[in-house]
């Protein structure tokens, strides 16, 4: 080994009894900004809400969630009533989920109440005919599911309102 190896290092420390609390700030050292006519605010204000306003939102492809032909038809399906309940197959918690693909077709899952449901056959063929109705859907599908079954958790705030459960 060489001599360096064996030479022992020191780390000098400090130790530190106390320390002094930082500075609180106080309103009284806040520095006041130059006076603002209300002329002079109120334009600041205009200023921000227009550029504010004239934002475009962002581009949403129409298929998506937000976009122009799945909010459409999701209008559609509220305005389908399950005969036995005054509530619209949507906010009832029935439809489970609406992909529209890059060429405009549709898939809307869905459920019923129970399998036994009097609306069983005619529900999702009205179902696919008022999806396939909306404009800019090239073509309409409606996939019927069992699982999970559905429960009333599943409708929306407003249809538990309406129904009383809320």
């Amino acid at each position: 080994m060489t001599g360096n190896a064996n030479q022992e290092r020191k780390i000098a420390v400090e130790e530190v009894v106390a320390v002094a609390p930082a500075k609180r700030a106080r309103v009284e050292d806040a520095v006041e900004p130059a006076p603002e006519s209300m002329g002079e605010k109120l334009e600041r204000k205009r200023d921000y809400l227009e550029g504010f306003l004239q934002k475009k939102p962002e581009q949403v492809a129409d298929g998506e969630p937000g976009g122009a032909i799945h909010d459409a038809v999701i209008a559609a399906l509220k305005e389908i009533y399950d005969p036995e309940i005054p509530v619209n197959i949507y906010d009832l918690g029935l439809i489970y989920g609406v992909e529209v693909d890059d060429e405009s077709d549709v898939v809307v899952s869905m459920t019923l109440t129970t399998p036994n449901c009097p609306v069983a056959e005619s529900m999702p063929a009205e179902v696919e005919l008022r999806a396939g109705s909306v404009p800019g859907v090239r073509d309409a599908e409606v996939v019927l599911v069992w699982d999970p079954p559905w429960d009333p958790q599943k409708m929306s705030d407003e249809a538990r309102l309406e129904l009383g459960m809320l």
